[in-house]
This record gives structure tokens, C-alpha cells and sequence, in this order.
């Protein structure tokens, strides 16, 4: 059982153990995270991912995101998924949402329940699809996305790497 929350002050530490074990496990990407794999300063993070929820104070190049930690029933983040309110020219292929898992978390059903979970959430701000754009070679997420209702809608390239979109309705 996993619970969704939004980012806070006050789990900093267990957000920088969080990001610190996918460097450590030679991972420089975390996918869903609005970055946070690419600043050094979790206040600075913070007040990007608490600014971009509305569309009063969201950055003009990105989307209103909504992102949440997902903690596990010991209070331990074991991963982060963000869902984006709509698409821009960037996010086209990309979709409304991503999500990442810790290392040591993975292969435990999590993301499942995580992206579960967020379709939820899409669904009470009026969403009527989500978008989702995943790495042909990553069959994990492949298989987290068609469980959660997925169809395949079509295929990209990105850095040479071959990927699909899904689509799952919400109504």
C-alpha cells in the first residue's frame, strides 16, 4: 500500500537518499521527478514543483504538474510520479505523466499502484485521457501501463532510442 504526497519541506532528507540512490546505481535520469535529478539544492526544486501547480505561477516553458512522492507503510519514498494538467510542444510525445522507482523498490508492484493512483487524481481535475510515452525496451513500464488500461496509440523516435505512446480513457 502506497500513499501519493505532494513535496515538502520536511522530506527533504528522504528525497536527497531518494535521488542519491540512483546516482548510485549509475542512473542519471528520474523520470517524473520535474527535475530533480538535475538540481543541487532541494529548496530550489521545491519551490519549481509548488510554483508549477498553478497556472498563476507556473514557469511559462512548462505545464501546471502536479508531482507527488509515493511513500510505502514504513514512511519510506520508494518512488515519484508527476501528472502534467495538459501538453506543449515538448510534452507531445511525451505525455501527462512519468514516474520513476526507487532501485532497491523495484519489481514490487509500485508503480503500478502509483500510475493507479495518479489516473485518479486525472480524473478529479477533469481529464478525460492520459498520455504515456515509454522506451519500447523498458518491458517494466510497458507492462505498468497496459495493467493500468493502456492502448497503444503510436510509436516516436527520441535519442535514437525507439518508443510508444499509450493512451488510457479515464472516462
Amino acid at each position: 500500500m502506497i500513499t501519493l504526497k505532494r513535496p515538502i519541506k520536511e522530506y527533504e532528507s528522504k528525497a536527497v537518499a531518494f535521488k542519491q540512490e540512483f546516482i548510485d546505481n549509475g542512473e542519471t535520469t528520474i523520470n517524473g521527478s520535474e527535475l530533480l535529478d538535475q538540481v543541487d539544492s532541494y529548496d530550489e526544486w521545491l519551490r519549481s514543483v509548488t510554483a508549477n501547480t498553478s497556472p498563476d505561477t507556473v514557469n511559462p516553458s512548462w505545464v501546471v504538474t502536479d508531482t507527488y512522492f509515493a511513500f510505502d507503510e514504513n514512511d519510506s519514498i520508494v518512488g515519484i510520479i508527476d501528472l502534467r494538467h495538459e501538453l506543449n510542444d515538448f510534452l507531445i510525445d511525451f505525455g501527462n505523466s512519468g514516474y520513476s522507482v526507487r532501485p532497491s523498490e523495484r519489481r514490487k508492484g509500485y508503480a503500478t499502484e502509483m500510475l493507479r493512483l495518479i489516473l485518479d487524481r486525472a480524473r478529479e481535475t477533469g481529464m478525460d485521457k492520459l498520455q504515456l510515452s515509454v522506451e519500447r525496451s523498458n518491458e517494466a513500464s510497458v507492462k505498468t501501463i497496459t495493467k493500468n488500461g493502456g492502448k497503444y496509440e503510436r510509436s516516436f523516435t527520441f535519442e535514437g532510442e525507439e518508443a510508444d505512446v499509450y493512451i488510457i480513457n479515464l472516462v
